[in-house]
């Protein structure tokens, strides 16, 4: 059996033996409870994350899966081959109740650089086996795929199963993983394929059942399937476009409510323990790919200041200009100035939600930019663009858009003759905004107001990635629809971005080499 073959197997749950453990012979379940799937992530040169979430019935009304009120214990194994023949690591770990049956194995001790597999079992049920692997100690080349945005009644997930057909080495994640609304809450312009679970999230019952209602979908299991994720949030894990302390709504009791969702957020994420702090969800870290590259992925929503000018895409807005507003926030600015001058890597590629370029959403005279992205924090955005022009081959990620997009980040985005600090790369949607469409007059004329960008698509998809020492290549993949199922999946663009010499050079570069 090919690996392919394998991996779509394992999703359904075929490969694994029918014998199990005397201990979970004592109590069994009376149903699979790995209906939610199973996911790694943040992966080490010796470990990984393994998770999984028990739940009996997914669509249970209290976010509770149907579970038992008890502590269960869950086996897992983790196998040199996909037969199992070869177990390096085993052992049993406990899903409580209190934490919704969420499991969060952190693994060390293994090879630098090498595939592995995992499977768990629990009172006699098995759960489907996938993929993984740690990270390399040198300059091995790395698959990526890069994706956000994945509002589930827009549209199926067949741009997760496409991703996962193409097998990368590691998937990063760019936010809005789940979306927040109540049913037909956000569906004007792409109308409703799917139905949310009754209600907005508001409470922690109510978020942990929205992330079981988007884990039980088999496309995106897939996807985990088949390799690490590198996750961050955005907005519509918590609330729309909210900011730091403030609901974008006024909602009262928000500093709870943000609680509970970072805490669904975690139980539902393969995400080490340390990354859950009280009240504080630490998703900025940094994650090495040998002496390759380093990411550094960082958080824009939980130390911003509110935005200005009351939010939306708005001209004439004075105060976002202000040198005083904060994006980042003063520890999450230390920490990644910190980490871009002391990266010893070949290529620093920095994982972050909102779109970093400007962009004048206005055709003809005067100017409209988005204050949620960092158009709305402008002097702050000099600053990293400062940071970025004194770091090795610095490539921006982002999620967020709902739209491909390719830019250059200039120092002065209304010269022309600006140097170039770095590349964007920004990904369109796994679902946000239904099928999407090709509006060649809307894309000529966006491209013509924001020269500095070079490639627009508004059709969903994600981004395929290959990186060596000397350069990145990437293709800006997309589907025709997703208000059924069965699309394929084709590169509407593609570039080779070439290493330079050195992170004096990093501003230098050429432009990019497009096919």
């Amino acid at each position: 059996m090919d690996r392919r073959a394998f991996l779509t197997a394992a999703t359904a749950g075929l490969l694994l033996p029918q014998t199990a453990t005397p201990a979970a012979a004592a109590r069994t379940l009376r149903s699979d409870p790995f209906t939610l799937g199973v996911a790694s992530g943040d992966p080490s040169a010796d470990g990984f994350v393994l998770w999984t979430r028990l739940a009996l019935d997914p669509l249970a009304g209290d976010g509770r899966g149907g579970m038992p009120a008890r502590d269960v214990d869950v086996d897992w194994q983790v196998s040199a081959d996909e037969r199992f023949s070869k177990i390096v690591k085993s052992g049993t770990a406990t899903a409580r109740s209190r934490d919704a049956h969420s499991v969060h194995v952190e693994l060390n001790g293994l090879e630098p650089g090498r595939e592995y597999f995992y499977r768990f079992r629990s009172e006699g049920k098995l759960s489907p086996a996938a993929r993984t692997r740690t990270t390399p100690a040198g300059e091995t080349p790395l698959n990526f795929a890069v994706a956000a945005c994945a509002h589930y009644e827009h549209g199926y997930y067949t741009a997760y199963r496409r991703l996962a057909e193409q097998e990368p080495d590691l998937v990063v994640f760019l936010g809005d993983y789940m979306y927040e609304y109540g049913p037909s809450g956000y569906t004007a312009l792409a109308g409703r394929v799917r139905t949310h679970t009754p209600g907005k999230c508001e409470t922690l019952a109510d978020y942990r059942l929205r992330h079981a209602q988007y884990k039980s979908d088999r496309d995106l299991q897939a996807a985990h399937a088949v390799a690490p994720w590198l996750v961050a949030f955005d907005d519509h894990e918590v609330e729309n476009n909210w900011a730091g302390p403030v609901s974008s709504t006024n909602a009262p009791g928000f500093t709870r409510r943000r609680a509970q969702a970072f805490r669904a957020y975690y139980e539902n994420m393969p995400l080490r323990r340390a990354s859950l702090q009280g009240a504080v969800l630490r998703v900025n870290r940094r994650i090495s790919w040998g002496t390759l590259a380093r990411f550094h992925l960082l958080d824009t929503r939980q130390f911003r200041d509110d935005q200005a000018c009351l939010d939306g895409v708005r001209a004439g807005c004075d105060d976002r200009l202000s040198s005083g507003r904060t994006l980042l926030g003063s520890d999450q600015w230390r920490w990644l100035e910190s980490g871009l001058r002391g990266s010893t890597t070949r290529w620093n590629l920095l994982g972050q939600q909102i779109m970093v370029a400007q962009r004048d959403y206005k055709v003809g005279p005067g100017r409209e930019v988005n204050l949620d992205s960092w158009d709305g924090y402008a002097a702050e955005r000099t600053r990293l663009l400062g940071a970025l022009r004194g770091t090795e081959n610095p490539v921006v990620l982002t999620g967020d858009a709902h739209m491909h997009h390719l830019a250059e980040l200039k120092a002065d985005f209304d010269d022309p003759d600006s140097p170039v600090v770095a590349k964007e790369l920004i990904a369109s949607s796994i679902a946000s905004d239904g099928d999407g469409y090709r509006d060649r007059t809307w894309i000529a004329e966006a491209l013509q107001e924001n020269p500095h960008f070079s490639f627009i698509d508004q059709r969903r998809g994600y981004l395929m990635a290959r990186l060596t020492r000397d350069e990145l290549s990437v293709d800006f993949r997309t589907l025709d629809y997703i208000s059924r199922r069965g699309a394929q999946a084709k590169t509407a663009h593609r570039l080779t971005i070439p290493a330079t010499t050195g992170p004096a050079a990093a501003g230098q570069a050429g432009a990019p080499r497009v096919g």
